[in-house]
C-alpha cells in the first residue's frame, strides 16, 4: 500500500502500525532526512512528485501495485477525497469530500457541536467592511485568535507577506485590533473565540458504520509555544474518566456521518466541569504516537476498517502511558526558563523534571524506537545539520 506523508511522527507512527503487522508499506516522503525513510517499516521511499497528487497517483499505484491509499495531512486527504472513486482496485482510505470540509470549517463544526448539545466557545468571525471596533467593544475578553482554516490560509497570506499565526491572544478591544489591522489589506480576518480556561483534553475515535471501534483520550501537559501550538507532553486517561463527554463526542462525529479517524479535542475547566469545544481534527493527529505506545493503535485500526472493511470492534488493551516530542519539549523548557517571572527555585524544578523524565518507565518518545532506531537517528542526523547551518 502507498502512505502519503511520512516525514513527521505521526506519518511514522502510523508506518510502525501497519508495517509492524506484515503489511508492504511503499513511503511517499518528501526528503532526505523524512523520518519514515528510515524506518525498518519502510518497504520502499520514494521522493514526492511535484505537483498535485492528482498528476501521479495513479501511475504510482499501477507501479506498485498498491491495494489502497493512506495519507496524514489536511491538504493531502482533501485532495485525495476528490480521487475517492478514481482508481480501480485501489482504496482511497480517506474521509468524504463534504465531510473533510465540515470539520475544516470551524464555524460549520461549532455549529454541528452546538447542535449535539455541546458547549462551545462565544465566537466573532471579522468581515470585510464590518466597524471592527464596535464589535471588538462587545465581546468578552480575554480572546483566542486563529483561523477557521489553518490548511487553506497559510499560503495566500505567504504570497501576501503576511505571516502566519497559529493562534494568538489579545486582552482587551485595543490588543485585539492591533492584530485584526495586520489583515486589512488583506481583506479577510481570523476567527476570534472568548478564552476558555483549563487544560486542553482530546478524545479520539475510529469510526465505522456509524459505532466507534476504537477509542482513546488524552491530556495535554506541555505545549510548544507556550501559548497553545502542538502537544509536546501529554498523558493517556482511562476511558471511565469524562465518560459522558466521551459519549456526546461520539455521539457528535456519528451525527457528522464520520468514517475513520478523528479527534474530538476540548478545553476542560476542572474547577467548572465544562467542556468548552476546540475543533475536530478529521485526520491522524499530533500526539497519535502516545496512543500507540498506550496500545490504542489508530493507523491500523483505520486500516482495518477502511480498507479490509472490518467493522468488529478493536480488541486493544490499553495502559497507562506518557509520550514526549523531545525537540518541541526542549523549546518548551528554554521558554520557561527564560520568563522573568519564574523565580530560580521553579526553575531548578523544571529542569530537574525535564531531565527525570528520562529515566520514568512510563513516558515514551514520538520518535525514538528500541525496536526501531532509524528514524532517530536520521533525525538527530537532520538537527545537527541544522545547526550547522546556523552556525556558518
Amino acid at each position: 500500500m502507498l502512505l502519503i506523508g511520512v516525514d513527521s511522527p505521526i506519518g511514522l507512527t502510523v508506518l510502525r502500525e501497519l508495517g509492524a503487522r506484515g503489511l508492504e508499506v511503499v513511503c511517499v516522503g518528501r526528503g532526505r532526512y523524512s523520518l519514515g525513510r528510515a524506518s525498518k517499516f519502510c518497504h520502499r521511499f520514494l521522493e514526492r512528485p511535484e505537483g498535485p497528487i492528482a498528476d501521479w497517483l495513479e501511475g504510482l499505484v499501477k507501479a506498485y501495485q498498491a491495494i489502497a491509499v493512506m495519507a496524514v495531512s489536511e491538504g493531502d486527504l482533501l485532495q485525495l477525497a476528490a480521487l475517492k472513486h478514481a482508481i480501480p482496485g485501489c482504496t482511497i482510505a480517506v474521509p468524504d469530500s463534504a465531510k473533510l470540509a465540515l470539520v475544516l470549517d470551524k464555524p460549520a463544526t461549532l455549529a454541528a457541536a452546538r447542535a449535539a448539545g455541546i458547549q462551545v466557545p462565544e465566537t466573532w468571525q471579522p468581515v470585510a467592511d464590518e466597524d471592527l471596533a464596535s464589535s471588538a467593544s462587545r465581546i468578552a475578553y480575554p480572546v483566542a485568535i486563529k483561523w477557521a482554516d489553518p490548511t487553506a490560509i497559510v499560503k495566500p497570506l505567504e504570497a501576501a507577506g503576511i505571516a502566519f499565526e497559529k493562534v494568538e491572544y489579545a486582552d482587551d478591544p485595543a490588543s485585539l485590533l492591533a492584530i485584526l489591522r495586520r489583515y486589512d489589506a488583506y481583506g479577510a480576518y481570523p476567527l476570534v473565540q472568548t478564552y476558555c480556561p483549563g487544560y486542553g483534553l482530546g478524545q479520539m475515535f475510529n469510526m465505522a458504520g456509524g459505532r466507534a471501534t476504537l477509542r482513546f483520550q488524552h491530556r495535554r501537559l506541555r505545549e510548544w509555544p507556550v501559548t497553545g501550538g502542538v502537544s509536546s507532553f501529554c498523558g493517556s486517561v482511562a476511558l471511565d474518566k469524562h465518560s459522558d463527554q466521551l459519549a456526546k463526542s461520539e455521539e457528535l462525529l456519528r451525527s457528522i456521518g464520520w468514517e475513520g479517524p478523528a479527534m474530538v479535542e476540548y478545553r476542560y475547566d476542572p474547577a467548572t466541569g465544562n467542556y468548552w469545544l476546540m475543533e475536530i481534527n478529521g485526520r491522524f493527529w499530533g500526539s497519535i504516537p502516545l496512543a500507540h505506545h498506550a496500545g490504542a493503535h489508530f493507523g491500523w485500526e483505520a486500516y482495518r476498517t477502511l480498507v479490509a472493511r472490518e467493522n468488529a470492534q478493536s480488541t486493544a488493551q490499553l495502559r497507562p502511558r506518557k509520550a514526549r516530542f523531545m525537540v518541541p519539549d526542549l523549546k518548551h523548557l528554554v521558554s520557561r526558563l527564560r520568563e522573568s517571572q519564574t523565580g530560580v527555585l521553579a526553575k531548578l524544578a523544571l529542569v530537574a523534571g525535564f531531565f527525570l523524565a528520562f529515566v520514568d518507565p512510563e513516558i515514551s518518545y514520538y520518535v525514538w524506537s528500541s525496536g526501531d532506531p532509524g528514524p532517530f537517528v536520521s533525525d538527530m542526523k537532520s538537527l545537527l545539520r541544522k545547526a550547522a547551518r546556523l552556525d556558518s
